[in-house]
């Protein structure tokens, strides 16, 4: 008897299509914004923007492995950052001219390859020590690994650096890699590789251990783990993706000096994972996004941005030790209770007053600037389109005034704002 086979799939059970959303959908739902990105935001310098922050994110989640995930304060992270993208620019001008396969796409593995060498070589040595032993050492390889590039002017270029050409590599399926478009898709898809592997880690034993020995490397110790092993593999690892993004890097800027390894660059990643929120995965992608943007931003309206940089990350650290991200998980309670209309009119209400008070000291700032650096200029200046004399008692009058008086209606908006929030939040509805 003939019998018909029935050639259709089988529909995956609802329990599985659930667990499968839940587990992948978020990283679609990425994938998809980054890939409808360029569409909302179609000018060359969103797009030169953009592509910065897809390398900082990795960078600052790099970072991440060793602050957030495993408690280690370095203050060398950027020397991988930036021998990745070194090796990468000379491996990139080393195939030009040649009939080497190697298409673009594939250069940022060398920067993660030259991470890794390098956080095996300086983890054996830092990791020995934890704490402030460990943040010195990293402080340490940094300075002489900078200072070194000053001296080996053949391969780092000296203080003008190395330069590259990336319309120059072989052009796999037509793409030249010579519009800015093409290299932020380049970009968004190491990103969104680099994101999942870092999350992927964060989600293994290994990533649960790490969080051990940040809580209480004491306990892990007892427990049979070797805690100056558990800090190396995290060293290295660290390494391996900060080298991604220093590749990136290369790709993208063409250039590639010493400054990009250097302590600024080091305290940049700091900034960047302190104001996102160390510890919460996505803590640095929202610090690398907002810091790239403030620091193209407010450069070119003050010649004293990085002040106002050192001002927001000590004003985060005192009074938002978990970050923008930690700020944001605030609000997932109220969104529970369905009670953030109730308490979004206070956000407001003290939102305006705190942006009073950034007035005033923005005020005092750029004026103080005005009249002890670029005194050549004259007292006259201009502050948000407004042109007055610095010089004279009355503007100095209204920022004092705008900053007392923006602090303490601030703080009274606040802590009746915390007040509608402690009461939000513990509001269930009734039966």
């Amino acid at each position: 008897m003939n019998q018909k086979i029935d050639t259709r799939i089988p529909a995956l059970p609802s329990g599985r299509r659930s667990s499968f959303l839940a587990r992948y959908g978020i990283w679609i739902v990425v994938a998809i914004v980054l890939a409808g990105l360029p569409y909302v935001f179609s000018s060359g310098l969103a797009l030169s923007t953009m592509c910065m922050m897809g390398t900082m994110i990795i960078f600052a989640l790099s970072y991440n492995m060793l602050l957030g995930q495993t408690g280690l304060l370095s203050f060398g992270h950027a020397v991988f950052f930036g021998l990745g993208g070194f090796l990468t620019a000379w491996a990139m001008n080393a195939v030009v001219g040649t009939d080497s396969p190697l298409p673009l796409f594939l250069f940022p593995i060398i920067g993660g390859f030259t991470g890794l060498v390098f956080g095996v070589i300086f983890g054996a040595v830092s990791t020995r020590r934890s704490g402030t032993a460990f943040a010195m050492i990293t402080l340490g390889i940094a300075e002489l690994v900078s200072s070194s590039a000053l001296i080996l002017r053949h391969f780092f270029g000296g203080e003008e650096g190395i330069t590259v050409d990336r319309t120059d590599m072989i052009h796999l399926f037509g793409l030249s890699f010579g519009p800015q478009i093409q290299v932020y898709y380049l970009i968004a898809v190491w990103c969104l590789i680099s994101a999942a592997a870092m999350y992927a880690l964060t989600c293994t034993p290994f990533g649960r251990i790490c969080n051990a020995v940040r809580d209480n490397a004491e306990r892990v110790r007892f427990i049979g783990y070797n805690t100056q092993t558990v800090r190396f593999m995290a060293f290295s690892l660290s390494g391996l993706f900060a080298g991604i993004g220093g590749g990136l890097a290369a790709i993208n800027f063409e250039i590639m000096n010493s400054a990009q390894m250097g302590v600024g660059e080091s305290g940049a990643v700091i900034l960047m994972t302190y104001i996102g929120g160390i510890g919460n995965f996505a803590g640095p992608i929202i610090g690398a996004v907002v810091v790239t943007y403030l620091q193209l931003m407010l450069s070119d309206i003050t010649d004293v941005w990085q002040l106002y940089f050192g001002l927001l990350f000590i004003g985060m650290v005192m009074y938002a030790p978990n970050g923008l991200a930690g700020l944001l998980a605030l609000q997932q309670p109220l969104l529970q209770t369905r009670q953030l209309h109730r308490v979004a009119p206070y956000y407001a209400l003290a939102l305006a007053p705190g942006l009073v008070a950034v007035t005033g000291l923005s005020m005092v700032i750029e004026m103080t600037y005005q009249l002890s650096v670029k005194t050549a200029a004259g007292p006259a200046m201009e502050f948000f389109g407004v042109t007055f004399n610095a010089n004279v008692p009355l503007p100095w009058i209204i920022a004092v005034v705008l900053f007392a008086a923006g602090v303490w209606l601030f703080l009274r908006a606040a802590r009746l704002a915390g007040h509608v929030y402690s009461e939000a939040v513990t509001w269930r509805k009734m039966p």
